[in-house]
């Protein structure tokens, strides 16, 4: 009962906080993150831990992450950005239904995907230090957005496909003069500055970004990172099909997720 303890003591501390001064640190339109505001103590350490891990997986999580990725990769801003794989409110939206999974799944559950699929990785136990740390900063993002609150519209980054299908060799064309400067003409990336966007080093096929609409809206509202929102849906539909057009690692399914055993006193 100490962990479930803890993550509800965690909520009621997190509510308390709901009334905080916006800070002027990293920014969304109605959401902040500045550690100079973080709770004292435990608290505190264990909100920051969450946004550092968040911000650089792989190093803080080496034995965790196969791929050359972070999971600010896909939540753009520390998870701070609209239509950049935006996390505020994502805390009170759990326990949901997963219709992947077909049950109703925890946050931990959602965490546990990102590493099975984007990290191309393993994961971290449920009641992890890692674990318990990206919750409090999910829920320290949240604070103040009603349980149950449904994503706004306005942060999603799908968007209304195009009706004649992608063109891969047009998304190659534009891929070389918008990408690969970041991403690489390999589409290798830049170690802990630009994630790889196929091959070995890159999220496996089972992630949310193998997907082509979700990848078009997220290249459509987000990129490139220094001209966003100047492709059209047309570019970013191309773009995205010449990317997914690469090989990169298979997910399987029939790994064995385990949490690791803890003696009774634990809880």
């Amino acid at each position: 009962m100490r962990a479930l303890f803890g993550i509800a003591a965690l909520a009621l501390a997190l509510a308390a906080c709901a009334g905080t001064p916006a800070p002027e640190a990293v920014k969304t339109a109605d959401r902040t993150y500045d550690p100079k505001l973080l709770p004292p103590g435990p608290l505190g350490h264990s909100i920051r831990e969450g946004h550092d891990i968040l911000v650089e997986t792989r190093a803080k999580m080496p034995s965790f992450v196969r791929a050359d990725m972070s999971c600010a990769a896909c939540h753009l801003d520390a998870g701070l950005k609209s239509k950049g794989g935006n996390l505020v409110g994502v805390y009170g939206r759990f326990p949901q239904w997963n219709q992947r999974s077909r049950r109703i799944i925890a946050l931990q559950d959602r965490i546990t995907e990102c590493f099975l699929y984007s990290m191309n990785g393993r994961a971290p136990g449920y009641a992890s230090r890692e674990m318990i740390a990206l919750v409090s900063y999910m829920a320290w993002i949240s604070r103040g957005i009603p349980m149950g609150e449904k994503q706004r519209e306005g942060d999603r980054f799908i968007v209304p496909l195009p009706s004649a299908g992608p063109d891969s060799r047009r998304g190659a064309a534009i891929y070389a003069q918008k990408c690969a400067t970041c991403h690489r003409a390999d589409g290798a990336g830049v170690s802990g500055t630009f994630p790889p966007l196929w091959g070995n080093a890159s999220f496996n096929g089972g992630a949310g970004m193998a997907h082509l609409d979700r990848m078009t809206g997220f290249v459509y509202f987000n990129m490139p990172q220094n001209a966003p929102r100047t492709l059209s849906v047309e570019e970013a539909y191309d773009v995205a099909a010449f990317v997914l057009s690469h090989p990169r690692p298979h997910f399987d399914g029939n790994a064995v997720v385990a949490e690791p055993a803890k003696p009774a006193r634990y809880y």
